[in-house]
Order: structure tokens, then C-alpha cells, then sequence
């Protein structure tokens, strides 16, 4: 928060031109400014954004700043100490945008890292760490990467960010939940009702100022800074950032098993909660300012391309696509699930990317998203008479599902990356008794609690679905070793996450070869 006299004398002189005033006068903040950390994300090879957003009382309306546009300078190094600034600039933090800041850097050297900070009033933020790509086409023999999603505050603590941001990593995909919508007043992870290891802010998410906080209580986590600060974030967004299950403008919460809510939004009104969300969305996420929310929409499919080596297709599995056939959940499949017009990417995204799968160029190529591509039998009860799918997967649309996988049978080394499960899997994509592609599922940072090596029935799980090679129900991130010849994907688990400092450890590593589609367990 500020000091009164300077508040009051802010606030006068942003009406009066004076950013140059406030920026020569010293010690503004009576609160450090930059309480939700700085993070960078969207890296290109002469470049990234750089982001943070200025909440001396990050919880009070407005994050404790006055209604007015406040300059933040920025710096660019090539060393750690700041001795070789290579850019710098200044940017206004506007409260239409919550005071945040998405510099975009360009002109950097490909392929190596650089810091860079923040100051505002007077304060200095901690200094951040991100790495450039290699030149498109330029040779590339190694990457090694992360993938992390479904951080839900009051299930666990974030320790297992900390040990992320030890990694030697050139990004980080996260594939979304990066907040949840909704509090737990008692989870029931063991059959028996617990309380929360931490509480939200708030019950329930309705307006801008509601999902501001939201992000706000979240980014406090020091651990989830850690990682932020450390490297580059790809940054997607799920469900629970907006709603439960939603698509599209269909509001498609579910209480219980219920279907058809009647606390369930209308379209128009939905619409008007997607604004607020996806505002808050872009206001604390590091992605350039193409992805600025337009009526409530964000142009989040993107293209990423490591040298030769890996292109990296980031979807968007919520925005385009059809409603849940059979009213959502897991059941067996209804006439629905075969809709040969359903939709899960939308027309102009699978033109999209059949446009950047005909390019070619790399060795690898990546299917960042959402929900689980491969069709799983669910059943975890020998008792279970029918094969039960996720129909909030894409094994609930088989049309789009199949178009994706034949996509995939003309190419070579495919890999698909989700999230969304809360849990660990891998196996292989099949199409027509073919194995196409590789599908590596990440499981949360803290979501489901502290969970178990093996979830009840998994077994009979792993038995009833041959392509699957590895269950697990743990919580952590994955980490991607690709080179030449070999994908790697290292299973990274934490002991728990009830409490705040745990133990990391590598629970197994699938192993996709060079020109053999499918996946080995090393």
C-alpha cells in the first residue's frame, strides 16, 4: 500500500503528466510492489515477454494502487549481475490491466539465457531468468523441458514447483488449472471428509475483481514464484481457470453427478464470466499481447519451434468445442460420442494446425494441450459391465479424435503432452489397429491431494487399455529429454503435499525411439 501523502500525491500528478515526478521520488510503496513475483513466458529466438504486475496489497481492491497509469522500468541482461544491459525500456502498468506489465523483448541472441527486473517508485523487483530458442531450422541436438498444470491451493502446497525451479530447463508448458474456481470447504480424498491444507479467498468466482484475487492469492505462493522466475512459461489455461467442464459459452458446472444445474448460467450470461475470467487470465499470465482478450476470446493456439529439432503445436481443447454428449461425466458412450460433426479443436484451429504439420522442418512434433487423446477404458471395478469413458476427453468426440490421429499417421515422432487427470499415465495413440504417436499424461502440482503410488483398481485399469504403459497417483511435473534419436519423459514425484517442503523423486521414464511409434518403459 502507499504512503497517504504520496497515495494522494500520485494519484495528482498521473492526472497531470508527471510519471517522470514519480518515478525521481524515492520509497512510494509502503509495501514491496512486486509481491507476485515476475515471471517470463512465450520465448522466441531473439527474444520473450517479461511480465509482472505491481500489488503492493495484492488482496485489496485494485492490488493496493491508485487509478491511475504507473511507468515500470525494465531491464535485459546477459549476466546475472547487470553489468551487460542489452535492453531496457520503460512501460506504463495501466489499471484497466490491473497494473500488470507483458513487455515483449526482441533482438536478443538465439539459444541462451538472460535476466531481467523490474523498477517502479523506487523498488526493485527480484531478478528473473529466461532463455531464448534456437534460430527456427538452425541444428539443435538437445532439449530438455518441463510440463506442470492443476495447482488447486487448498489441496496441497506448491513444493513441487521449488524442485522445478532447480531444473535445467529451457521452458515450462503448463497445460492449465492454474487456478480453481470454487472452494473445498471438505475434501473427501479418502473417503473421510478433511479440512483444506490452506483456504481460498473466496468460496466462489463471479466478477473481474473475484478472479484477480483469485491469481493474486495464488501467486503469493513462494514456490510457485520460484519457478516463475526461473524459466520461461508456455502459458494455456483449462477449465478451472473459467468454470468446471465448461466449452465454448456452454457454462456446463455439474454439482455432484448432477446434470442439467439449474445454478448453470445462461450463454449470454456465461459470456459475461468468460470476460471477467479470461481478463484475469491475461493480467497475470507472461504471454505476448496478441493474446489480449477480445469479447471474452483469447487466441491462445500457438506455434513454438526448437531449432530442427521439435515443433511445438499449443492447442486450445475449451473455446471451440461441441458440448459433452450423454450430459458430461464418466459413463459409457451414447450415440454422441460417434457425432461425426462434433468439434474439439474447431474448424479453423484444425486448419490451423494441419497448415503447421505440413511445414515439416523438425524432427519432433509436440501436441501440447488439454484432455487426454487416448480412448480409455475407465473401469477400475471388475463388477463394471461396460467399457466407461472420459467424455470430457477426447474420447468423447471420436470424429475429431480420429481426424487428429490420421493427421498423425502421415508423420513420424509424434508425442502428445496433456494434463488434466491429476495423475501420471502414458501410452500409445492407435488409429485403425496403427500406432501412431506417443501420449505422455502430466500429473498436478497439488490437485487430489497427497495421493498414492497406485490408485484402487489400477491394475484392472492397466490391464483392460494394452496401450497404456504406466499408471501412477502421485503428485509432481514431468520432465522432456529429446535429442536425435530418443524422446525421454521423466515421471517426477513428490512424497506429499500436505505439507510445504517434500521429497522429489523419478517414479519411471517412457521412452519414445526416433522413427518407432509408441512408447518403451525404461
Amino acid at each position: 500500500m502507499f504512503n497517504r501523502r504520496h497515495f494522494l500525491a500520485g494519484a495528482t500528478l498521473a492526472g497531470l503528466a508527471a510519471p517522470a515526478i514519480l518515478r525521481a521520488e524515492g520509497g512510494i510503496f509502503r509495501e514491496f510492489p512486486f509481491s507476485l513475483g515476475v515471471a517470463a513466458g512465450d520465448p522466441a529466438s531473439d527474444g520473450f515477454v517479461i511480465w509482472t504486475r505491481l500489488a503492493p496489497d495484492p488482496m485489496e481492491r485494485h492490488g493496493g494502487m491508485p487509478l491511475a497509469n504507473f511507468p515500470v522500468d525494465w531491464e535485459v541482461a546477459s549476466d546475472s549481475g547487470f553489468r551487460d544491459v542489452v535492453a531496457k525500456g520503460t512501460e506504463l502498468a495501466r489499471p484497466e490491466l490491473a497494473h500488470s506489465v507483458h513487455v515483449e523483448v526482441a533482438g536478443l541472441q538465439s539459444d541462451r539465457p538472460y535476466y531481467y527486473r523490474f523498477t517502479a517508485g523506487g523498488e526493485r523487483s527480484l531478478r528473473g531468468r529466461a532463455r531464448t530458442l534456437p534460430a527456427p531450422g538452425a541444428k539443435a541436438d538437445a532439449l530438455k523441458f518441463g510440463v506442470a498444470g492443476c495447482q488447486h491451493f487448498e489441496a496441497g502446497f506448491f513444493g513441487a514447483y521449488r524442485h522445478l525451479a532447480r531444473e535445467d530447463l529451457a521452458f515450462v508448458y503448463h497445460y492449465g488449472d492454474f487456478i480453481y474456481e470454487y472452494s473445498e470447504d471438505y475434501l473427501f480424498n479418502t473417503g473421510l471428509p478433511t479440512r483444506p491444507v490452506r483456504k481460498h479467498a473466496f468460496r466462489a468466482l463471479v466478477d473481474v475483481t473475484d478472479f484477480r484475487n483469485a491469481y493474486a492469492q495464488q501467486l503469493g505462493d513462494i514456490d510457485l514464484q520460484a519457478a516463475r522466475c526461473t524459466h520461461a512459461f508456455l502459458s494455456s489455461f483449462d477449465d478451472h481457470e473459467i468454470r468446471n467442464d465448461w466449452v465454448s459459452d456452454i457454462d456446463n458446472w455439474k454439482l455432484g453427478l448432477e446434470v442439467n444445474d439449474p445454478e448453470a448460467a445462461s450463454p449470454e450470461v456465461f459470456m459475461l464470466k468468460k470476460q471477467a475470467a479470461m481478463q484475469a487470465w491475461y493480467e497475470h499470465m507472461p504471454v505476448r499481447k496478441a493474446l489480449l482478450p477480445r469479447g471474452g476470446m483469447v487466441a491462445m493456439n500457438r506455434e513454438f519451434r526448437y531449432g530442427d529439432l521439435m515443433a511445438m503445436q499449443l492447442l486450445d481443447t475449451r473455446q471451440y468445442r461441441d458440448d459433452q454428449p450423454c450430459d458430461d461425466g464418466f459413463k459409457p458412450a451414447c450415440p454422441g460420442v460417434f457425432d461425426k460433426n462434433a468439434q474439439v479443436l474447431g474448424k479453423a484451429q484444425e486448419e490451423w494446425l494441419g497448415r503447421n504439420l505440413a511445414k515439416g522442418g523438425a524432427t519432433w512434433n509436440a501436441f501440447a494441450q488439454q484432455v487426454t487423446m487416448m480412448s480409455l477404458d475407465r473401469r477400475r471395478k471388475a463388477d463394471e459391465p461396460e467399457k466407461i469413458v472420459n467424455l470430457d476427453s477426447w474420447a468423447g468426440y471420436e470424429a475429431p479424435r480420429e481426424r487428429i490421429l490420421s493427421r498423425m499417421a502421415g508423420l513420424k515422432n509424434n508425442v502428445v503432452l496433456t494434463g488434466d487427470e491429476h495423475q501420471n499415465f502414458c501410452g500409445d495413440l492407435v488409429t485403425k489397429d496403427k500406432v501412431v504417436g506417443a501420449e505422455f499424461v502430466a500429473t498436478s502440482i497439488s490437485s487430489g491431494g497427497d495421493g498414492s503410488d497406485k490408485r484402487n483398481g489400477t491394475d484392472l485399469f492397466l490391464s483392460q487399455n494394452p496401450e497404456l504403459k504406466f499408471a501412477n497417483d502421485q503428485r509432481g511435473y514431468i520432465v522432456c529429454e529429446v535429442g536425435r534419436e530418443a524422446w525421454q519423459t521423466h515421471f517426477m514425484v513428490v512424497d506429499k503435499v500436505t505439507t510445504p517442503v517434500n521429497n522429489l523423486s523419478k517414479r519411471a521414464t517412457g521412452v519414445v525411439e526416433r522413427d518407432v511409434a509408441g512408447i518403451k518403459m525404461a
